[in-house]
């Protein structure tokens, strides 16, 4: 790739922004170009199979859309990137508008990987979810839209097939079958109960099962079924009975019949109620592993075949791809499908104007998209007329949007954390919040913990390291709340809204009280209050991720110290412990069998320790 930037002596007035001496200089070459602000700041990055022609045909049309008007209107600089191709222009685009994230761009942000069902390559295979790039030791099906479809099609195999799901530390350690074997969810291999001839057939079923071939896998059980009765072995008979009932079961619920065998993802982009859904509909095998909705953020505006084109670059490129794209609208896809079909080794088709049985997929899409605009418009107003009740009741600032709480959890003062979550653009963002690990305090003291965990957090935030709250919350009463005042002061960011939020005499919901900063008197808001609601809802998110991480930091803290505190069980010890169970929990989980298997542990030591940690 041949690299050059271009850029525009000019004054920092947008007005005053002469683009000519750069469009004269630009190549007739594919690339990619970069509009920049007064301020130095990208807020667009588009590709060009012409770069001459993109970039000059913004200057030359005399009727742009609204939103790129406005946008030309604060260029003042202008950057331009050469490359041999047009996917690789493509594939920079991509890159740029995701690590710059412009103010111009639709922006689509799915950073999480895809979920996979896993069948392992040992001797017993186990039946899992996995994260990340699949190999090749491992069987891997989907990927799924998401973790909970992921978990309800394993509980449907352990029920029909009853493959093994536990982690090899427990698996090779057994002595009995565990509780899964009993609800006849497992056949229990770890000790014996059906050999590995057996297991590895009904292993293979359930590789079937997960291709689409459900039907192949129903007549082979039917058969074996009658096979089993017309031998008088009934109870066997009644097992596969069972498997067969589960399977027909599944197969009702595929109230959408498809092409066996299909690998296809069906993406639909709709334009309703001044707001833009995409959703991807995921068929692997001829199954409908579900759906799954995205907004993109700099919509505005914006058609649903922009929509869609900036959607497929961004979720596709670096991810996995299927043969076969269903999309709603017709894009400009040759050069992506061209890229796609390089990274994923195998041809990629995109295609609009579906036939038969994929039209019906794509309308089921793009009814899901309209439902997914409903249900988020209707939960957005009742966001934001909660916010625009608090800020009333508050006398916040108009336009205020932007709350930050903070909660603290320990057990007497121990494994002491401290919790920030973050509400903005009337939801909860997940992505933002974040944990104080409080150590170097005198155990107990709520007012350092506090003090600890907001330094930390605003003082980057003073620094330029974030978005500035409009409002902070703090659970807590007068002391907590002075606390806080102090921070703010000493970081620089004394003019942030500050409330601490007390339970009340009562401790009740609904009888918190707002405790203002300078000592003014509290406020009460009525139990029906929306504003309050909202407080509540911010106020006990803060407490629930607050209190699972001090759960875990405790319950981590203590095996190590019960382990530590046994006598006999040294630092070599410990380590064989760990590694053979896979960590604490297997530990905890062992029965003293289990822990007497363990190289240099006892029969007695087993039984000592076993007592110790219960």
């Amino acid at each position: 790739m041949r690299t050059g930037p271009s850029r525009a002596n000019c004054s920092t007035q947008t007005d005053l922004f002469d683009p000519k001496p750069i469009l004269s200089g630009l190549p007739h070459q594919p690339g990619v170009y970069r509009m920049l602000n007064a301020g130095g700041e990208v807020i667009y990055v588009g590709k060009a199979r012409d770069l001459r022609k993109r970039v000059s045909s913004y200057f030359q049309k005399t009727t742009l859309a609204p939103r790129t008007g406005l946008m030309v209107s604060q260029i003042a600089q202008i950057e331009t990137t050469v490359t041999r191709t047009e996917a690789e222009a493509l594939l920079l685009e991509n890159n740029l508008i995701k690590a710059l994230a412009p103010r111009y761009n639709v922006l689509f942000r799915d950073d999480k990987s895809y979920p996979y069902i896993m069948l392992s390559g040992h001797g017993f295979p186990r039946l899992g979810l996995f994260r990340g790039v699949p190999d090749k030791k491992n069987q891997y099906f989907g990927p799924f839209p998401n973790a909970g479809a992921v978990r309800e099609s394993i509980q449907l195999l352990q029920k029909v097939f009853r493959l093994r799901t536990c982690e090899d530390g427990v698996f090779s350690n057994r002595s009995r079958p565990c509780l899964l074997h009993q609800i006849k969810r497992c056949t229990a291999p770890c000790v014996g109960l059906i050999d590995r001839e057996g297991y590895l057939r009904d292993v293979k079923e359930a590789a079937l099962f997960l291709a689409g071939k459900q039907q192949q896998v129903l007549e082979r059980l039917e058969a074996e079924m009658l096979a089993a009765a017309e031998a008088q072995r009934y109870e066997a008979a009644a097992v596969l009975r069972d498997q067969v009932m589960a399977l027909r079961t599944v197969q009702e619920k595929q109230f959408v019949s498809s092409e066996s065998g299909l690998d296809a993802d069906v993406v639909a982009c709709v334009v309703a109620e001044g707001m833009v859904c995409a959703n991807l509909v995921m068929i692997r095998g001829g199954r409908h592993l579900g759906d799954k909705s995205f907004f993109p953020k700099n919509a505005e505006e914006c058609d649903a075949a922009t929509a869609l084109e900036a959607f497929l670059a961004q979720h596709y490129i670096g991810r996995p791809v299927p043969p076969l794209i269903i999309v709603s609208e017709k894009v400009d896809d040759a050069m992506l499908a061209e890229l796609l079909t390089e990274q994923a080794k195998h041809k990629v088709q995109i295609g609009a104007n579906p036939i038969g049985e994929r039209r019906v997929w794509l309308r089921m899409a793009e009814e899901n998209a309209r439902l997914a605009i409903a249900q988020r418009l209707s939960l957005q107003s009742t966001q934001e007329a909660r916010m625009q009740a608090l800020i009333q009741a508050l006398d916040l600032p108009e336009g205020a949007k932007r709350i930050e709480c903070f909660d603290i959890s320990h057990t007497m003062g121990e494994a002491t954390v401290a919790s920030c979550v973050v509400y903005d653009n009337y939801a909860m963002q997940k992505g933002e919040y974040r944990r104080y690990n409080i150590t170097g305090i005198t155990p107990g003291d709520d007012f350092a913990a506090m003090r600890d965990a907001l330094t930390r957090r605003y003082r980057k935030i003073a620094a330029g390291e974030g978005a500035v709250p409009d409002l902070v919350l703090i659970d807590g009463g007068k002391g907590q709340l002075a606390v806080a005042e102090d921070v703010m002061a000493e970081v620089g960011l004394s003019g942030v809204g500050l409330i601490g939020v007390a339970k009340g005499v009562e401790r009740k919901p609904g009888m918190e009280q707002l405790i203002f900063p300078g000592g003014e008197k509290a406020l009460q808001l009525p139990k029906d209050h929306i504003g309050l609601h909202l407080i509540q809802q911010i106020r006990d998110e803060a407490h629930r991720f607050a209190i699972t991480g001090h759960r875990a930091k405790r319950g981590k803290a203590r095996l190590h110290s019960s382990l530590e505190d046994i006598g006999g069980v040294g630092a070599k010890r410990r380590q064989k412990l760990l590694s053979r169970f896979g960590g604490l929990k297997g530990v905890l989980a062992a029965s003293a069998d289990e822990l007497a298997q363990v190289d240099g542990i006892s029969r007695e030591l087993a039984e000592k320790i076993y007592q110790e940690l219960h």
